[in-house]
């Protein structure tokens, strides 16, 4: 008997998986477009190009010249401005003071006018004492007119002394404690305006009367 020959089976290939690309890779190449693009990207209109972002020195001086006289000029109107209001103040100031003066001296001119005609009396036909009693009717109007001002006359007899207000220019032994300190005799009156002071009132004072040096032996 005759040998059978063997049958040879087709070959069947296989194809291997690829590896799957490392995604590091894939983002690079989607990346390098991009940036080969953008060096040749072409500005859009009403943007500076790279060049133009550098200012050239010429340029960069002017324009701080410019804004150096804008400065400056901004600074001499201030100047200015603060000069005139210093001004109109000490202007304003003067005339608050002159227009205080005048109503002041206003008040005065009915006593000067009483005075005067105190002066033209005749001595013959006038007593001593009714020339006194005139003057004194003019002092009490004037004085009225004055605290219509603000004025008041300090020193009292039998108040308690006032360094602030009162100049003690001597002094008298008091009777008791309760005298001591006390105002014995006013010399000269005194006036402020408000709490300022124009003239401290002159005054005698009463101090603790020394011990009696005969009553101890």
């Amino acid at each position: 008997m005759g040998k059978r020959k063997k049958k040879h089976k087709p070959e069947i290939e296989i194809e291997q998986p690829k590896e799957a690309e490392a995604p590091e890779a894939e983002a690079a190449e989607m990346i390098e477009p991009v940036a080969e693009g953008a060096e040749h990207e072409i500005p859009a209109e009403g943007e500076a190009g790279p060049d133009e972002l550098l200012e050239m020195p010429e340029e960069t001086i002017a324009r701080l010249k410019g804004e150096l006289d804008t400065q400056k000029d901004a600074y001499l109107r201030l100047a200015a401005e603060c000069a005139n209001f210093r001004n109109r103040r000490i202007k304003e100031r003067s005339e608050t003071w002159n227009r205080a003066q005048a109503d002041l001296m206003e008040t005065l001119l009915d006593s000067i006018d009483d005075l005067a005609r105190v002066t033209e009396l005749d001595a013959n036909q006038v007593s001593v004492a009714d020339v006194v009693s005139g003057v004194e009717l003019v002092e009490r109007k004037l004085l009225r007119e004055l605290a219509n001002k603000g004025l008041e006359r300090t020193g009292a007899e039998g108040e308690k002394f006032d360094p602030h207000f009162q100049e003690a220019v001597a002094t008298a032994p008091a009777q008791n404690e309760e005298q001591e300190n006390q105002v014995a005799m006013v010399l000269q009156v005194g006036y402020k305006m408000g709490e300022q002071l124009l003239r401290p009132a002159r005054v005698q004072v009463y101090v603790e009367a020394p011990p009696d040096d005969g009553a101890e032996a």
